[in-house]
């Protein structure tokens, strides 16, 4: 069984921009995700908040459009994909969203 990092992009609204219902609404939608996905979540994770970016040079290039995580395990990337059906962080169905999912590798110590 492997471990799999879920990055969420796209173009969210911060969580503070958020209307009651609308919070409502979200946290009722990852409750179900949540529970659907059952023991395969490893850390339910979190949204990204304050951002810098760091070039090699020293220079500050944009920033990217990341907002969150989660990490997950499956026994293969196809299975870690699965997992990803009916996530709410796709819900809007236009393609401006994407969950980007990268297997976790142990490193040899």
């Amino acid at each position: 069984m492997s471990k799999f990092l879920l990055l969420y992009r796209g173009p969210a609204t911060p969580m503070s921009e958020f209307t009651p219902e609308q919070s409502e609404e979200q946290m009722r939608a990852w409750g179900a995700w949540i529970g659907r996905v059952g023991s395969s979540l490893a850390d339910v994770g979190a949204p990204f908040g304050e951002r810098v970016s760091v070039g090699a040079d020293g220079t500050t290039p944009a920033i990217g459009d990341l907002n969150g995580y989660s990490v997950v395990e499956a026994d293969s990337l196809a299975a870690a994909r699965a997992l990803v059906d009916g996530h709410p962080f796709l819900s809007e169905g236009k393609g401006r969203f994407a969950v980007e999912i990268f297997e976790l590798v142990p490193m040899a110590m």
